[in-house]
């Protein structure tokens, strides 16, 4: 019985760490996703400047701004961009 409480605690604090480590990994996945999807969209909209007229520069401001906000932020940066 000694032995298996002597496992326990330990098992139990690594699983109480595990769950607090997931909480902001966890944000960060997400971030990193938004990002992605902020440059794909600034790609695109750079991909048909062209006929467009708007070029928005890619950095990680841009990015951040575009995968955050979503169409809201491109709008912004496309106003921002062409003023």
């Amino acid at each position: 019985m000694e032995k298996v409480v002597v496992l326990l605690i330990p098992a139990l604090f690594a699983g109480v760490l595990l769950r607090l480590l997931m909480i902001p990994m966890r944000l960060l996945w997400k971030l990193g996703l938004h990002a992605a999807c902020g440059f794909a969209c600034l790609w695109l909209l750079n991909s048909i400047a062209v006929f467009t007229g708007v070029v928005i520069p890619i950095n990680a401001v841009t990015v951040l701004t575009a995968g955050l906000f979503g169409a809201p932020g491109m709008g912004v940066l496309a106003l921002l961009a062409m003023g």
